[in-house]
């Protein structure tokens, strides 16, 4: 058997998770290269939603695509069509209420360069382009109709399951805070008011709540470097919490106070946990897990053992799968894939 196929077969196969992680079998790669995550289901469960940065696919920087399920698990060779337009940077992607249109951010508009990286010495930072704004697009890649339109950040958006809201993270009060909009872009509402970094929002099944990450400065130097870094459009999400809140921003409660960073909640089909990423139990830092946990707090489960990364889950339509990003089977080197398993309560 030639090299190639052989690798073929090997990539092909399930790849096994550790005993410990009960809840997931039948775990499948569907990305292999580069970096991929933010992959988000269909309203119907068979494609997804994703951005890369895949050196071989011939990126610069992140860019949207769209998935089938089926095929990728089927073929490692297997290219998704891109929906972005290969200008910019690109980010948080989402399927529009008709399964069809994709929703997502992009700096096209102010440079169709990749915007530059800010970096500081000693520090892991977030980079809030002023350029980014949020599209709608056809699933051929066509725009369809730019939702917003201004010098400010506008991104992370997601889509309510009733089909009728949109939220999003922008910085166009002073401060980054989640913001909803109707479906067309038409009624713009802030939700949060605390000083520090809201965003990574999504809605509850029956699309009552948002759940998000959030960072909250308390000391007098930690709100100065806070407003300091967000002047020069950056923020540093070392330091967040997992809060929930009603859609109009009611009802704003704390559901974790664990230390580091804990992000990139969604809730569970039950709508009475939430499923969110975390190092709050590491020592040297990066090592990301997943963990549930309820509502109000209580009963902490790890849920992912393997890799020192492991992030962005969401749990496809019908409860019955999960997708999420991982270091995971990436042979040693710095890749971030995305996997599906069947979810097992």
């Amino acid at each position: 058997m030639k090299k190639w196929r052989l690798f073929l077969l090997i990539v092909l196969l399930p790849v096994c998770g550790s005993a410990q992680e009960k809840h997931l079998r039948n775990i499948r790669q569907l990305t292999f290269g580069g970096d991929n995550a933010e992959a988000y289901f269909s309203p119907d469960g068979t494609q997804l939603v994703f951005q890369s940065n895949n050196k071989a696919w011939g990126l610069e920087c992140d860019q949207i695509f769209r998935m089938n399920i089926a095929k990728a698990a089927k073929d490692s060779l297997y290219l998704p069509p891109k929906i972005s337009n290969g200008l910019g940077r690109t980010t948080c992607s989402y399927f529009m209420p008709n399964g069809k249109d994709i929703l997502y951010a992009s700096t096209f508009k102010g440079s169709h360069s990749c915007p530059t990286i800010a970096h500081i010495q000693g520090k892991y930072l977030w980079n809030i382009y002023e350029d980014y704004e949020i599209f709608i697009a056809s699933k051929k890649g066509n725009i369809k109709k730019q939702l917003t339109e201004n010098k400010y950040y506008d991104a992370e958006a997601t889509v309510s399951p009733t089909g009728d809201k949109i939220v999003f993270t922008s910085d166009r009060s002073g401060d980054l805070e989640l913001w909803t909009m109707n479906i067309d872009g038409s009624n713009p509402k802030q939700v949060t008011f605390g000083l520090g970094y809201d965003g990574g929002a999504f809605f509850s099944p029956d699309g009552k709540k948002l759940v998000f990450r959030a960072s909250r400065p308390k000391s007098d130097s930690d709100v100065a470097e806070y407003k300091r870094l967000l002047k020069e459009h950056l923020v540093a999400p070392t330091s967040m919490e997992i809060y929930t809140c009603n859609v109009d921003g009611s009802d704003l409660k704390q559901i974790t106070a664990l230390g580091k960073a804990n992000w990139a909640p969604f809730f569970h089909p039950s709508g009475s946990k939430i499923i969110f990423s975390s190092n709050h139990f590491s020592k040297k830092g990066y090592d990301f897990q997943l963990f549930l946990i309820n509502l109000d707090g209580s009963g902490l489960e790890q849920i992912t053992t393997e890799s020192a990364f492991n992030a962005f889950p969401m749990f496809s339509p019908d409860g019955k799968k999960i997708v999420f990003s991982s270091n995971r089977n990436n042979h040693g080197t710095r890749d971030t894939n995305v996997f599906v398993a069947d979810w097992v309560d």
